[in-house]
């Protein structure tokens, strides 16, 4: 297996922070709510979850986006696996996503065949709802050369002023052109280059409230 760079994290209590970029992995107040809110509220999600579903995200992390829209697909008790692929260019050791997730003991079932397969170092991974792919290596590298659409993407990289190459309008560009017709996207961020570039993508892009003491958020859609 090739090896993986390290993400090089220090931690303030349950949140690991990345000492590369100088950002969280999630928010203080509440990882798990920041994940309903941001990623599946902003994509209107579960309620248009469907058979063959798929979401894709920039930036995997400790695997909380994931084991959250899991858990609504299994809830929503639609058919099938939801299709789930992620891009990651330090990902995580199994060790410090446990660490992360054990914040909430309600992901525990979920989080835990993940987490055995993470160890043995499997990056696609089958569970009872989810089948999960994740692409390591530079997005800007990595996403051109992957042949998906994806439904609703969570962009979720660390902040556009500290890991400005995860938001580059030529890889956003890239994320447009990969989204379904009338597929969706969310993120964090309110940065007027982020919101300018996913416009000039050709998406039709709103702000919308953030989470806890972040005014806004970003959402957009591609046109049917």
């Amino acid at each position: 297996m090739q090896e993986e760079p390290p993400p090089e994290l220090e931690w303030q209590g349950h949140v690991p922070v990345s000492a590369r970029f100088g950002d969280s992995y999630f928010s203080a107040a509440d990882g798990l709510a920041e994940s309903r809110h941001v990623f599946l509220a902003g994509n209107d999600l579960p309620g248009r979850f469907r058979p063959g579903f798929h979401i894709a995200e920039l930036g995997f992390g400790t695997g909380l986006n994931a084991l959250a829209a899991l858990q609504a697909w299994r809830l929503s008790a639609i058919e099938g696996r939801l299709r789930y692929t992620a891009f990651e260019a330090f990902p995580m050791t199994a060790a410090d996503m446990a660490r992360a997730l054990a914040a909430w003991p309600e992901l525990a079932p979920l989080a835990d065949p993940l987490l055995r397969a993470w160890k043995k170092g499997a990056r696609r991974i089958a569970l009872d709802g989810l089948e999960l792919t994740v692409i390591v290596g530079d997005a800007r590298a990595t996403l051109p050369e992957t042949a998906i659409t994806a439904d609703a993407w969570f962009l979720d990289g660390f902040a556009p002023a500290r890991n400005p190459e995860l938001w580059e309008p030529g890889l956003l560009r890239a994320v447009a052109e990969r989204t379904a017709p009338g597929g969706t996207l969310a993120t964090y961020s309110a940065a007027g280059n982020v919101r300018r570039a996913l416009a000039g993508a050709g998406l039709v892009v709103t702000r919308a409230p953030g989470f806890g003491r972040k005014r806004h958020m970003t959402r957009a859609a591609r046109p049917a």
